[in-house]
């Protein structure tokens, strides 16, 4: 009997994200819609952990099963770590990628290439019942690009210029992001625990 969990996101690109990094994991991935959960965690933390830990625990409490919850947050040096945290709603409650993309642009303008430093960090949070289990970490060191590059992925992806690769993350294919990305350097610390959790060790 496979692993139930819960992916505590109503976002289809994070999700689509988190099922092919999980596809050949011992575990069931499921939805908040497909478990019928309507419960809304407020992401009232202050920080991209404390976000996490929320939306894990209150999930849980919510829905009677395993539950993994991240948050993920830019942290752009000249602007002494902004967005961070409020990175899903740095240009308001209901604004779109563009439009969060320009304000970052805007706040960035007549900044040099070499000080336009940042990095992606994404925090996983596991937890049964009011019991927090695991939280892992990872992170992506990047820069903001001067403009917008690529198609894929969501967020801030297509200003975050990845110099390894020489392509921003709206430029790689899932596989390639997946490979680098800070969400997908921490799911595979939590799917190495959630391995363990499932097999009783």
């Amino acid at each position: 009997m496979r692993l139930k969990v819960v992916l505590a996101t109503r976002n289809r690109a994070k999700a689509e994200e988190y099922s092919l990094l999980f596809k050949d994991a011992p575990i069931e991935l499921t939805t908040l819609a497909e478990q019928n959960v309507s419960t809304e965690i407020e992401e009232t933390g202050h920080t991209i952990e404390e976000n996490a830990r929320l939306k894990a625990l209150g999930y849980a409490a919510a829905s009677g099963l395993l539950v993994l919850a991240d948050d993920s947050g830019l942290e752009v040096d000249a602007l002494g770590g902004e967005p961070g945290s409020l990175s899903a709603r740095y240009a308001g409650e209901n604004a779109s990628d563009a439009e969060r993309i320009a304000l970052l642009l805007s706040r960035l303008e007549g900044v040099p290439w070499e000080k336009r430093s940042a990095r992606f960090r994404c925090v996983i949070a596991v937890a049964s019942g009011p019991e927090l289990l695991r939280v892992c970490q990872g992170e992506c060191e990047g820069i903001i690009s001067l403009e917008p590059r690529g198609t894929s992925g969501f967020g801030y992806d297509p200003v975050f210029y990845v110099p390894e690769l020489d392509r921003t993350m709206a430029e790689l294919s899932m596989e390639e992001k997946n490979r680098v990305s800070h969400r997908g350097r921490a799911a595979r610390k939590a799917l190495e625990f959630l391995a363990h959790y499932a097999s009783g060790e």
